[in-house]
C-alpha cells in the first residue's frame, strides 16, 4: 500500500510542478509576445487603422495595437549588443502587453514622440552599463547614402526605463521605442509591419487565427499566433511532461506488481484452506474473486492514500518548499541561476483522475494472475499431507 501511495503521491506532484512551471513560462512569454498577429508580407501594412477596425468587427478582442521592428546595434562607451528595436504606442501597447506591469524603473508613457527616449531589457541594460537617463547608440543596418559612401543610420537614445520579463530572451536582446521614433528611422512614416492582438482566451487563438484569415480583406498580410511562433517550445515542454508521466507510473507498476508477489505468497499459504473451501461448494471463480478482492483493497487503498498526499503537497507546494529550504539552509531555486525562482505548481483534476485510473488499473492487473492461480487449487491435493 505504501509503495503504491508513494508512487501515485510523487506523480501527482511532479505532474503538478511541470504544470506550473509551464503555465509560468507560457505567462512570460505572451507577456511580451501577442497573442494573435497580423504582419505585412513583404511589406509595410500601410492603412493599419483600417485594418484595426476591420478586425474588431471579426471578433472580440482585448486590445490591439501597431508595432513596426528593426534590428540594430546599440552601443554605450566600449559596449556593444545586437538589439530588437520595436517601436509602439505606449498606450496601446499597454492592452497586449504586460510590458508596462513589468516596468523596475521608469514608465512605458516615457515614450513619447520625437523625445528619442528608449526602454531596455534587464539583461540588455545590465550588459551596456546602462542606467536611467544614460544616451546609447542605435545603429540600424537600413543605411543612407553620403558623399563618403553607404553608411549606417545613428541615433543617440535617452534610457528612460528598464523592464524585466523573466524571459532572458527577452530581456538581453528587445529595446521598445516610440513608433513614431523607428518610423523616422526607417523612413517609413506612414506604414507599420503589422497589428499585435489581445484575446480573452489565450486558448483559442488558433481559431481567431483561422477566423481573421478568412475574413479579413486585406491583401498581402498573413496572421499568425502564438502556438505558432513559439510551437517547438511549447511542443517540447508538453513532450517532457508526457515522458515523465510514464516514467513515474513506472514507479507506480513496480508498488502495483508487488501485489503479485504478496498474492502468490497468500496463496500457498492458505492451499489448505482454499480445498476445504472447495469441498464446501466453493466455485473456482469464487476462490478468483476472493483474491482479487485482495490485490484490489491493497490497491484501492494506496492509491488513495496516495492521491490524498499528492493533492495535499500539490496545493501547499509554496508552503513546504520555503519550509524545506530554510530547514535545510540551501536555496533550491537560487535567483542567480534560475528565471523562476519559486516552484510553482497547478494541479490539475484531470491528471489526477487520469493518474488514479491507471494505478487502479494496474492493481487490479496485477491480482489476475495469482487469483487463476488460486481458482486451480486442486483440492485432494492440497489435502493430501494435512
Amino acid at each position: 500500500m505504501l509503495g503504491i501511495a508513494l508512487g501515485v503521491a510523487a506523480l501527482i506532484v511532479v505532474l503538478s510542478v511541470m504544470n506550473g512551471f509551464q503555465h509560468e513560462l507560457r505567462d512570460r512569454i505572451l507577456g511580451v509576445v501577442s497573442h494573435v498577429q497580423i504582419q505585412g508580407a513583404n511589406s509595410s501594412v500601410e492603412n493599419w487603422p483600417q485594418l484595426e477596425r476591420q478586425v474588431k468587427t471579426i471578433i472580440p478582442i482585448v486590445g490591439v495595437a501597431p508595432y513596426s521592428s528593426t534590428q540594430g546595434l546599440l552601443s554605450k562607451d566600449d559596449a556593444v549588443r545586437g538589439v530588437m528595436v520595436r517601436g509602439v504606442f505606449p498606450k496601446k501597447e499597454k492592452q497586449v502587453s504586460a510590458v508596462g506591469k513589468q516596468m523596475i524603473a521608469g514608465n512605458l508613457d516615457s515614450l513619447v514622440d520625437e523625445k528619442f527616449n528608449i526602454i531596455l531589457g534587464s539583461e540588455l541594460a545590465r550588459m551596456l552599463g546602462a542606467e536611467l537617463k544614460d544616451k546609447v547608440l542605435l545603429m540600424i543596418p537600413k543605411g543612407q547614402l553620403t558623399p563618403a559612401g553607404v553608411i549606417p543610420r545613428l541615433k543617440m537614445f535617452t534610457v528612460s526605463g528598464v523592464f524585466d520579463s523573466g524571459m532572458y530572451d527577452y530581456d538581453a536582446s528587445l529595446a521598445l521605442v516610440h513608433l513614431r521614433d523607428v518610423q523616422k528611422l526607417t523612413r517609413s512614416l506612414s506604414g507599420v509591419d503589422g497589428l499585435r492582438i489581445k484575446i480573452k482566451n489565450l486558448f483559442a487563438a488558433p481559431a481567431v487565427n483561422q477566423k481573421i484569415s478568412e475574413n479579413i480583406e486585406f491583401q498581402n498580410v498573413y496572421v499568425t499566433d502564438w502556438t505558432q511562433s513559439h510551437s517547438s517550445f511549447f511542443r517540447a515542454v508538453q513532450i517532457e511532461k508526457r515522458v515523465m508521466f510514464i516514467i513515474l507510473m513506472l514507479v507506480v507498476a513496480v508498488a502495483a506488481f508487488n501485489i503479485v508477489s504478496t498474492l502468490v505468497m497468500a496463496v500457498a499459504d492458505k492451499r489448505s484452506d482454499i480445498a476445504i473451501l472447495r469441498t464446501l461448494g466453493s466455485s473456482p471463480n469464487q476462490i478468483m474473486l476472493i483474491f482479487m478482492i485482495q490485490g484490489a483493497l491493497i490497491g484501492i487503498i494506496g492509491t488513495l492514500i496516495g492521491a490524498s498526499l499528492g493533492v495535499t503537497i500539490a496545493l501547499n507546494i509554496d508552503v513546504i518548499v520555503p519550509f524545506v529550504e530554510s530547514f535545510l539552509g540551501v536555496d533550491l531555486l537560487s535567483k542567480d541561476v534560475y528565471y523562476i525562482s519559486d516552484l510553482p505548481s497547478e494541479l490539475k483534476f484531470n491528471d489526477v483522475i487520469v493518474t488514479v485510473a491507471v494505478s487502479f488499473f494496474l492493481s487490479i492487473s496485477a491480482t489476475i494472475y495469482p487469483s487463476w492461480r488460486a481458482s486451480k487449487t486442486r483440492p485432494a491435493e492440497a489435502l493430501r499431507y494435512e
